[in-house]
C-alpha cells in the first residue's frame, strides 16, 4: 500500500489559477473523498494524481517517492471514470483484462486475474457480454475490475456514480467501500455529493475555488464546521441560516432575531461579540416550542416521507427547511413556533463566515 501527499500543489490554465497551495496528506490505506461545487478543483486535483495533467507548482509524493515528472502508466494507479470508459467492441472479460493483455503477460495469468476480479464484485454471470448488453451498475464493476487487476498502489474514482439512478448509487457505494475494506487500498474518490462522503469517507477534504476549507472525519465536519461554507455544504438536507446578533442578560447569552425572537445559547458563549451574525441551524435540530421567544416558522411546502416530515417555509425573510421525526399537522400559510437546543446553534461571523 501506498500514501499520497501533496505540498504547496497549485495549477494555472494560463492566467487563471483553479488550484491554489493544496497541503494533504493521504496516509496508506486511506478512504479519501475530495467534496465540493462544481469548478471547485477537485476533479483537476485527481488528474494531476493520475498524471493526466501536467503540475504548474509544487510536490506530488506517491509512495514517499516525488511523482511530477512519472508518466501515468508508471505511478501504479488506477482511475475509474464517471464514463466507464470501456471498449463496446470487447466482452467483459475482455474489458477488464486488456491491461495486463497489452503489457504481454501470459493468458493463463490474466484469466487468473479476471477471475479473481469477477469473483469479488461478483461478474461471472456477465463475463461474456459485452457493454451494450450490461445495466450501468453492471458496466461500473467491470470497470472496478479492469482497475484491481492492475493491483495498483492507489485507486482514484472520478465521480463514478453519478450515471446512475439512486437506488443503484446506494448500492454501488455499499461495493466500493467493501471492496476497499476487502483490499485494504488507498482510495482518492471524487465526488460532488456530500451523501456519498459522508457514508462512504474515512476523511472528507471540503474544497472551493481551488482551496481546501477543511479535512476531517465525516462527523468532524458535521459537527465542527470550520466556516459558514463548509456548515452549509455538509449534510443533507443542508443547514439553514437565519441573520441576527448576540446579547447578552442576567440569564447568559442569546442570539436575536432582528423581530426580536430570541434563541438561548451556550453559557457565556461569544456573548462580546458585537458583529452581525448567523445562526445555523440543521434541519434536524430544530423542535416545535411553546415558548414566547421561539422563532415564527411560516410554512410553505410540506412534504411527509412517512418516518419523517420535511417542512419548508421561512424564518423572516430567510429560508430554512425543517425535518421532524414526528408526523406534525400543519397546514401552507401557517406559522410554526420553533427553536433549537443551544449545543446545536452554529453561529457564523455574517462578515467573515468564521465560527463565532
Amino acid at each position: 500500500m501506498t500514501g499520497v501527499t501533496f505540498r504547496d500543489l497549485s495549477k494555472s490554465f494560463g492566467q487563471h489559477k483553479v488550484l491554489d497551495d493544496i497541503n494533504l496528506d493521504i496516509p496508506s490505506g486511506e478512504f479519501v473523498v475530495l467534496v465540493g461545487p462544481s469548478g471547485c478543483g477537485k476533479s483537476t486535483l485527481l488528474r494531476m494524481l493520475a498524471g493526466l495533467e501536467p503540475i504548474s507548482h509544487g510536490d506530488l509524493l506517491i509512495g514517499g517517492t516525488r511523482a511530477n515528472d512519472l508518466p501515468p502508466q508508471k505511478r501504479n494507479i488506477a482511475m475509474v471514470f464517471q464514463s466507464y470508459a470501456l471498449f463496446p467492441h470487447l466482452t467483459a472479460a475482455e474489458n477488464i483484462g486488456f491491461g495486463p493483455k497489452i503489457r504481454g503477460e501470459a493468458q493463463a495469468a490474466i484469466d487468473q486475474k479476471i477471475n479473481k476480479a469477477a469473483a469479488i464484485l461478483n461478474l461471472h454471470a456477465y463475463l461474456d457480454r459485452y457493454p451494450r448488453q450490461l445495466s450501468g451498475g453492471q458496466r461500473q464493476r467491470v470497470a472496478m475490475g479492469r482497475a484491481i487487476v492492475r493491483e495498483p498502489s492507489v485507486f482514484l474514482f472520478d465521480e463514478p456514480l453519478s450515471n446512475l439512478d439512486a437506488q443503484l448509487r446506494v448500492q454501488m457505494r455499499t461495493e466500493i467501500k467493501a471492496l476497499h475494506q476487502r483490499l485494504k487500498s488507498t482510495v482518492v474518490y471524487v465526488t460532488h455529493d456530500q451523501i456519498e462522503a459522508m457514508t462512504m469517507a474515512d476523511r472528507i477534504v471540503v474544497m472551493n475555488q481551488g482551496k481546501i476549507l477543511q479535512v476531517g472525519a465525516p462527523l468532524e465536519l458535521y459537527d465542527s464546521p470550520a466556516n459558514k461554507f463548509v456548515a452549509s455544504f455538509i449534510g443533507s438536507p443542508s443547514m439553514s441560516f437565519v441573520s441576527g446578533s448576540i446579547g447578552a442578560s442576567a440569564t447568559g447569552a442569546h442570539f436575536e432575531t432582528a423581530t426580536g425572537e430570541k434563541l438561548s445559547l451556550n453559557g457565556g458563549r461569544a456573548s462580546a461579540f458585537a458583529g452581525a451574525v448567523e445562526a445555523g441551524i440543521r434541519p434536524e435540530h430544530f423542535v416545535i416550542s411553546g415558548s414566547e421567544s421561539a422563532l415564527p416558522f411560516k410554512v410553505d411546502v410540506i412534504e411527509p416521507t412517512g418516518s419523517e416530515t420535511h417542512i419548508y417555509g421561512a424564518i423572516g425573510d430567510e429560508q430554512v427547511r425543517a425535518v421532524f421525526r414526528d408526523r406534525v399537522s400543519v397546514r401552507p400559510g401557517e406559522t410554526l413556533p420553533v427553536t433549537a437546543d443551544p449545543k446545536n446553534i452554529h453561529l457564523f461571523d455574517k462578515a467573515t463566515g468564521l465560527p463565532v
